[in-house]
């Protein structure tokens, strides 16, 4: 018991309980900031390979509707519905099955 509130009464190891303690809960950098930069970090790394995957997608399509003049034209009736002056285009939507 005695060695315990020498403990206390030292001033070093009074010190550093204060310092741990602000470090913890009271500094800017504190455990729950740190929690939530961990969380915005993993975020944007999901957010990162998401665009990654989304920009090789696009590079291929572009360079298959460069290369391919029937794959450019069948790009531009699908996703623009263009035509040749003597055609007719029907759009045909297919209802959500509930």
């Amino acid at each position: 018991m005695k060695r315990l509130i020498d403990l206390f009464k030292n001033k070093y190891f009074l010190f550093t309980v204060a310092f741990v303690v602000w470090m913890v809960f009271f500094d800017k950098n504190d455990l729950l900031s740190q929690y939530q930069y961990h969380q915005e970090v993993s975020k944007l790394k999901q957010e990162r390979d998401f665009y990654k995957d989304q920009t090789v997608k696009v590079s291929k399509d572009l360079d298959e509707l460069t290369s391919d003049p029937k794959k450019l034209e069948k790009f531009a009736r699908e996703k623009y519905l263009m035509r040749k002056d003597n055609e007719d285009v029907f759009v045909i939507v297919k209802e959500k099955a509930q």
